[in-house]
Protein backbone atom coordinates (compact mmCIF):
# COMPACT_ATOMS: atom_id res chain seq x y z
CA UNK A 1 0.00 0.00 0.00
CA UNK A 2 1.42 3.38 -1.03
CA UNK A 3 1.50 6.12 1.56
CA UNK A 4 1.11 9.83 0.87
CA UNK A 5 4.88 10.42 1.01
CA UNK A 6 5.37 7.99 -1.91
CA UNK A 7 4.43 10.25 -4.81
CA UNK A 8 7.08 9.05 -7.26
CA UNK A 9 5.61 8.89 -10.74
CA UNK A 10 2.38 10.62 -9.75
CA UNK A 11 1.15 13.63 -11.69
CA UNK A 12 -0.45 16.79 -10.42
CA UNK A 13 2.12 17.86 -7.84
CA UNK A 14 3.73 20.54 -10.00
CA UNK A 15 7.43 21.19 -10.56
CA UNK A 16 10.05 20.42 -7.94
CA UNK A 17 11.96 23.38 -6.54
CA UNK A 18 15.59 22.47 -7.10
CA UNK A 19 17.17 25.68 -5.81
CA UNK A 20 19.75 25.04 -3.13
CA UNK A 21 18.85 26.20 0.35
CA UNK A 22 21.99 26.67 2.40
CA UNK A 23 20.16 27.24 5.70
CA UNK A 24 19.48 24.05 7.67
CA UNK A 25 16.79 25.77 9.77
CA UNK A 26 14.48 28.69 9.08
CA UNK A 27 13.18 29.13 12.62
CA UNK A 28 14.47 28.35 16.10
CA UNK A 29 11.76 25.73 16.67
CA UNK A 30 13.05 23.69 13.71
CA UNK A 31 16.48 23.43 15.32
CA UNK A 32 14.85 22.38 18.61
CA UNK A 33 12.82 19.66 16.86
CA UNK A 34 15.98 18.40 15.16
CA UNK A 35 17.86 18.33 18.48
CA UNK A 36 14.98 16.64 20.30
CA UNK A 37 14.73 13.91 17.67
CA UNK A 38 18.49 13.38 17.75
CA UNK A 39 18.48 13.04 21.54
CA UNK A 40 15.53 10.63 21.57
CA UNK A 41 17.15 8.39 18.94
CA UNK A 42 20.52 8.53 20.72
CA UNK A 43 18.84 7.57 24.04
CA UNK A 44 17.08 4.62 22.39
CA UNK A 45 13.53 5.88 22.93
CA UNK A 46 12.86 4.97 19.29
CA UNK A 47 14.89 4.27 16.18
CA UNK A 48 14.99 5.90 12.77
CA UNK A 49 12.79 3.23 11.18
CA UNK A 50 10.08 3.91 13.77
CA UNK A 51 10.52 7.64 13.23
CA UNK A 52 10.15 7.33 9.46
CA UNK A 53 7.05 5.18 9.90
CA UNK A 54 5.48 7.76 12.22
CA UNK A 55 6.10 10.51 9.66
CA UNK A 56 4.68 8.40 6.84
CA UNK A 57 1.47 7.55 8.70
CA UNK A 58 0.36 11.18 8.93
CA UNK A 59 -3.07 11.71 7.39
CA UNK A 60 -2.56 12.74 3.74
CA UNK A 61 -4.05 16.23 4.09
CA UNK A 62 -1.89 16.99 7.12
CA UNK A 63 1.21 15.53 5.47
CA UNK A 64 0.82 17.64 2.33
CA UNK A 65 0.11 20.83 4.32
CA UNK A 66 2.98 20.33 6.79
CA UNK A 67 6.53 21.59 6.48
CA UNK A 68 9.48 19.21 6.80
CA UNK A 69 10.02 19.84 10.51
CA UNK A 70 6.29 19.96 11.27
CA UNK A 71 6.25 16.34 10.03
CA UNK A 72 9.17 15.57 12.33
CA UNK A 73 7.38 17.18 15.29
CA UNK A 74 4.26 15.16 14.56
CA UNK A 75 6.30 11.93 14.47
CA UNK A 76 8.02 12.74 17.76
CA UNK A 77 4.67 13.32 19.50
CA UNK A 78 3.23 10.09 18.03
CA UNK A 79 6.23 8.04 19.11
CA UNK A 80 6.35 9.46 22.64
CA UNK A 81 2.76 8.31 23.10
CA UNK A 82 3.37 4.92 21.43
CA UNK A 83 6.36 4.30 23.68
CA UNK A 84 4.49 5.33 26.83
CA UNK A 85 6.76 8.28 27.56
CA UNK A 86 3.74 10.60 27.65
CA UNK A 87 0.01 9.95 27.86
CA UNK A 88 -2.35 10.45 24.93
CA UNK A 89 -3.39 14.12 24.81
CA UNK A 90 -0.62 15.23 27.19
CA UNK A 91 1.25 16.95 24.37
CA UNK A 92 -0.73 19.64 22.58
CA UNK A 93 0.18 20.77 19.09
CA UNK A 94 0.52 24.30 20.46
CA UNK A 95 2.70 27.07 19.14
CA UNK A 96 5.95 25.70 17.78
CA UNK A 97 7.67 29.06 18.22
CA UNK A 98 7.12 29.07 21.99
Amino acid sequence: MARINDVGGMTGFGPIDTTDDTEPFHADWEARVFALNSALVREGVYNLDEFRDAVETMPPGEYLAASYYERWFHAIRVLLVRKGVVAEGELAEGDLDA
